[in-house]
């Protein structure tokens, strides 16, 4: 038989015996508040957008669905912009009531959306990187702070400021100093007529896509030079120590390395542009049902337009006018999210190529 010795005891328990509840434990509501509740209203808040969204499209389809079946797919190719008689009697075809000849076409509206968004994502783009890696990499702390703030004071200039400039004073100056240099010093080429023509007085495509550039070039920059504020010191000075000049750090270290960021600085850029609606509506001279032939003749944009037609729309009896307002407006909105597609796949791929080391790489 063995004996166990007191050392061999197992120690005797100290302090009060645990208190044993019955029931559910005390603190399960304070456990859910805790752990369940932040994921549900960061979960609801994550759908709204989402929600927003589809309520947006589904009130537009059911505003536009008459326009779309009696305009069909020849709306998109159309360039007619033709009210219809407003003093005849209405009638119905297909069952959708509307004024006697009237003929709608999108393609006008498209392409000059597509063509001043082009302008100004071409001209903003370079001068915005470029402005962001002046102020970053090579202007004093106080001087950068200054040109910080001055863009932001550029991007929260109100709208109609900007197209009241525009057709007071920066369109005329287009129209005398710029517009004529380049028309008449551009080659005798066939494909570059779209660069000559009548200049007109200011108002047309260049000056819309210039104001526009204007416009989203603080949006791009700023953001652009909070991304570049974000790149470590050490691969900028180990490029340096490797042989790099500046210009050779920036091409092969500071812009691969935000790249995919730069990229969603143009898409926000490039959005701005696309819905932009009263300074468009004010310089582009606002001629509908024709495809601007070169680069200074009057056009217009789907949002100047609905913005500018409106308030006519609503005193067509028959209503049909609002609803291919509401139809354009739809076409806006696949050309926004499809533009937005894109760039996703282009920040996707640009994220996922690897960072370029060494010079010549």
């Amino acid at each position: 038989m063995a004996i166990t010795t007191p050392d061999q005891l197992p120690p005797l328990p100290t302090g009060p015996p645990p208190i044993v509840l019955e029931g559910a434990p005390a603190n399960s509501f304070r456990n859910f508040s805790q752990e369940k509740l932040p994921r549900l209203v960061t979960g609801f808040v994550a759908t709204v957008p989402v929600i927003a969204l589809l309520a947006v499209l589904v009130v537009l389809f059911w505003k536009a669905y008459p326009a779309i079946r009696y305009n069909g797919w020849g709306f998109l190719t159309r360039t007619t912009w033709r009210p219809g008689n407003a003093y005849a009697n209405a009638v119905k075809t297909g069952g959708v009531l509307h004024p006697v000849a009237v003929s709608y076409g999108a393609l006008p509206l498209v392409a000059g959306t597509l063509e001043t968004s082009a302008i100004a994502l071409i001209l903003a783009v370079p001068v915005s990187v470029g402005t962001a890696l002046a102020v970053v990499e090579k202007l004093p702390r106080r001087v950068s702070n200054a040109a910080g703030l001055f863009l932001e004071v550029i991007a929260g200039v109100p709208s109609v400021v900007f197209g009241l400039w525009g057709v007071l004073t920066f369109g005329p100056f287009l129209a005398h100093h710029v517009s004529p240099f380049v028309a008449d010093h551009m080659p005798d080429v066939p494909v570059l007529d779209f660069f000559r023509g009548n200049v007109g007085y200011g108002e047309g495509l260049l000056a819309s896509g210039m104001v526009l550039a204007i416009m989203i070039v603080p949006i791009v920059a700023a953001t652009t030079r909070d991304l570049l504020r974000t790149v470590p010191r050490l691969p900028k000075e180990g490029a340096l120590a490797l042989g790099m000049n500046d210009w050779e750090v920036v091409r092969k270290v500071s812009l691969p390395w935000v790249r995919s960021g730069i990229i969603g600085a143009a898409v926000l850029g490039l959005a701005r542009a696309l819905g932009e609606t009263i300074a468009v509506a004010m310089v582009s001279g606002t001629i509908l049902g024709q495809v601007p032939p070169n680069l200074y003749e009057g056009m217009s944009t789907i949002a100047a337009t609905i913005a500018q037609q409106l308030d006519g729309a609503l005193s067509d009896g028959t209503g049909f006018e609002v609803r291919t307002l509401a139809e354009f407006a739809l076409v806006l909105v696949a050309i926004t999210l499809l533009t937005n597609l894109g760039a996703r796949r282009l920040v996707r791929r640009a994220a996922s190529t690897a960072l370029p080391v060494g010079r010549g790489v």
